[in-house]
């Protein structure tokens, strides 16, 4: 799929996007601005057109069964849809009248959402009074409204403190155990580990790597076990007795810490022994794989674009 927007100043959007997510499964847009996570998600639910390709979301064509893929689908854009006038009931009632709902069943489930994302204190307030986090959370409750196949989720914790974040979390994977699809854009690594079954990593509109989170970790090298130490004398020290158990052992710059490679997990013992019997104890030692941060930089570098997301 692509989609691309032309202007004097180039070209920014989707260039090239394969992807397939399956039932109940999160698949994650991971990347930075400009790299065509927000176009796909507004491609998918049949906001825009593409230039080219094709797409299916619940078993139907988002150019030829517009109307059927959005009747399968629930989206929860960067910005809150909901009305601040209104309360959290007042908005989900009227989200279920738009939805086809009739005025009592519209209610009924407006009160099960309330109890179900915690709104139920602040049912009768205008959401002018919200927090972020329960607006966010009110958004996400008109997007279930009616139940969907497949949910889009952009950015979804932009702005939110940790706490505000954690619940958010727990909301949607509670739709994944009931059999909810998501397909999630985010820029937070955090999110997509913690979140995504897969990601798919884009950088410029294409897609730069994909698989589990596991998977992406192993691209950029093995694991490394890293033994820290009190003062910058002892690290020293520690480099020549580690280096008998790797040649690569390494004193990072400006620290007190000293890495090297692991194959598996038996060198974690060789550290933490030939240390102690140097007489050179560690404050810590870890064993450690790649974090997503530097699945990220490695990747797709330090990409600052100001392209359509």
């Amino acid at each position: 799929m692509s989609k691309v927007y032309r202007s004097r100043d180039g070209e920014s959007g989707l260039r090239e996007l394969s992807l397939h997510a399956n039932q109940g499964e999160v698949l994650a847009l991971l990347g930075p601005n400009g790299a065509g996570k927000t176009t796909a998600v507004k491609g998918l639910s049949t906001l825009v057109s593409f230039d080219r390709g094709t797409a299916r979301v619940g078993g139907h064509d988002v150019s030829t069964e517009a109307a059927r893929v959005r009747e399968r689908i629930g989206l929860v854009g960067q910005y809150a849809a909901v009305d601040e006038q209104l309360t959290a009931g007042q908005n989900l009632r009227f989200f279920g009248r738009l939805r086809g709902l009739g005025r009592r069943v519209a209610g009924q489930r407006a009160d099960e959402l309330i109890a179900e994302f915690g709104l139920s204190e602040a049912q009768n307030r205008a959401v002018s009074s919200f927090s972020g986090g329960m607006r966010r959370r009110l958004d996400l409750a008109t997007s279930l409204v009616v139940p969907p196949q497949v949910l889009f989720v952009d950015e979804p914790t932009t702005g939110l403190d940790p706490a505000a974040r954690q619940d958010l979390w727990e909301s949607l994977r509670a739709l994944v155990r009931g059999g909810t699809t998501i397909l999630l854009t985010t820029q937070y690594l955090e999110e997509a580990d913690q979140l995504a079954d897969r990601i798919v990593l884009l950088a410029r509109g294409r897609v730069a790597a994909q698989g589990t989170p596991n998977e992406l970790k192993t691209l950029v090298g093995p694991p490394v076990v890293q033994a820290i130490f009190e003062t910058a004398d002892d690290a020293k020290r520690s480099l020549g007795v580690l280096s008998r158990i790797s040649a690569e052992s390494h004193l990072d710059e400006n620290t007190t810490t000293v890495t090297l490679p692991s194959a598996s997990a038996t060198v974690l013992g060789e550290v933490i022994a030939e240390l102690a019997s140097a007489g050179i104890p560690p404050a810590e030692v870890t064993l450690r794989r790649p974090s997503l941060d530097e699945v990220f930089l490695a990747l797709t570098g330090d990409h600052g674009d100001t392209e359509e997301n």
